[in-house]
């Protein structure tokens, strides 16, 4: 089940408010431009925002995601009739054939057991043309990110698209590596409302993530770092080497 905070309409509707820019997302359109491929699947696109780039500078792209409420608010924006949008998740992609696959954001670390990670790579190397690429981030666990989620350094407030204003803020509930869980708190000040998502993610280490994706028929290109976290995290690019 996807996190509240993504398939709970009121939630989902602020999502981008408290994103910000999304200036990570330069990493990937640089390496779209790169790749040049014929079609983009943006596993995991969440309220769309990489997909309607992408989709703003000609590519043909299937953005893929659980969450309802957030594919609503990704379909509800300028330019949504571009991209192919579908509910599902990683374990039963639809057979469409594609030259890139990309996992932006948590998307790769939200995958937090073992089987069903294989079983997303797996599935993911089924829809790529042969010689395509996976492209996904994954924070690097020496970094210990989780140490500074409190609340004093990630409360935000922002205004709400309904009106008012939002506060949010999230606090780590559980270490037991590699996984890591914690809540968001939300309150609209509108009208005084809280709601809270518990999220958890699976922090792999580089060794761990080359592993898994030799074992399904992957071979890493390249691994970048991601330049809104220089020296914290991970941007895999992986082509596949076997149809299995």
């Amino acid at each position: 089940m996807p996190d509240a905070l993504f398939d709970d309409p009121r939630l989902a509707a602020v999502y981008d408010a408290f994103d910000g820019e999304r200036d990570d997302l330069v990493t990937y359109v640089g390496l779209v431009q790169e790749l040049r491929p014929r079609r983009v699947l943006d596993l995991g696109c969440g309220t769309g925002s990489f997909a309607l780039l992408l989709a703003g500078r000609g590519f043909d792209v299937v953005a893929v995601d659980p969450a309802a409420a957030s594919l609503a608010v990704a379909m509800a924006k300028p330019g949504a009739e571009a991209v192919r949008w579908l509910c599902c998740d990683s374990t039963a992609l639809p057979p469409v054939a594609a030259d890139l696959v990309t996992m932006t954001g948590n998307v790769a670390q939200a995958i937090t057991q073992p089987r069903t990670w294989g079983e997303t790579l797996s599935n993911v190397r089924k829809v790529l043309e042969p010689g395509g690429c996976l492209v996904f981030e994954t924070r690097d666990p020496r970094d210990r990110a989780w140490e500074r989620w409190t609340r004093d350094t990630t409360r935000q407030v922002v205004a709400a698209p309904e009106g008012g204003t939002v506060e949010a803020w999230t606090e780590v509930t559980s270490v037991a590596l590699p996984l890591v869980s914690f809540r968001t708190t939300f309150v609209f000040h509108d009208d005084g409302e809280t709601r809270t998502s518990h999220s958890t993610l699976r922090f792999r280490g580089r060794e761990e993530v080359e592993n898994d994706l030799a074992a399904h028929g992957y071979e890493v290109v390249e691994i970048r770092g991601a330049p809104d976290r220089p020296g914290r995290e991970f941007v895999f690019l992986a082509r596949v080497t076997s149809l299995g």
